[in-house]
């Protein structure tokens, strides 16, 4: 099996970060509140905003991508000196073989040498298995929640919420903690 890498897309990358994600839109629409059919007619002006507006980590093993996230930074999380982690996604046939795992420490990585103090990531709070693979890597719940945009679920039938949870990346000093 090969190594698996993951690398910050840079922002004349759009395309590979516009297949990625409409795989994933298409694989698990479930998983996002946007639809395949509303992000395929996004204009390549569109894309590129994307790109210039938050950093895109991609997962490859070989030469195939396998896994994508994105981390936005204060003017997406309003919150002073901190990232959010979004959009992760990971091949359906390579979950559970650390591919999550090196998307969030890049995405750690990133937002530490960016002066960062700490990494957010909404989570649902009925997804067992994402609550419990955040803690693994030492996020922690706050009590901060929201309802669950969800594709293809009114928002009336709508009962699901997502929770905030927090990884630090610097102590109260301001020294990077480690992963």
């Amino acid at each position: 099996m090969t190594e698996i890498h993951v690398r910050v897309l840079g922002e004349d990358e759009w395309q590979a970060y516009k297949d990625v994600r409409l795989r994933a839109l298409r694989e698990s629409p479930e998983a996002f509140a946007a639809s395949v059919d509303e992000e395929e007619q996004h204009p390549e002006e569109m894309w590129r905003e994307r790109m210039a507006r938050s950093r895109r980590l991609l997962a490859e093993e070989g030469s195939d991508i396998i896994g994508v996230a994105s981390l936005g930074t204060t003017h997406r999380t309003k919150i002073e000196g901190a990232a959010e982690l979004f959009g992760l996604w990971v091949q359906a046939d390579r979950r559970g073989a650390g591919v999550a795992r090196r998307l969030l420490e890049k995405a750690a990585t990133v937002a530490r040498e960016e002066g960062l103090k700490q990494l957010l990531y909404w989570v649902g709070t009925d997804n067992g298995r994402a609550v419990a693979f955040a803690s693994s890597f030492g996020f922690r719940p706050t009590d901060s929640r929201r309802p669950m945009r969800l594709q293809g679920v009114d928002a009336e039938d709508a009962e699901a919420e997502e929770m905030m949870m927090v990884y630090p990346l610097a102590d109260a000093a301001g020294v990077p903690t480690s992963l």
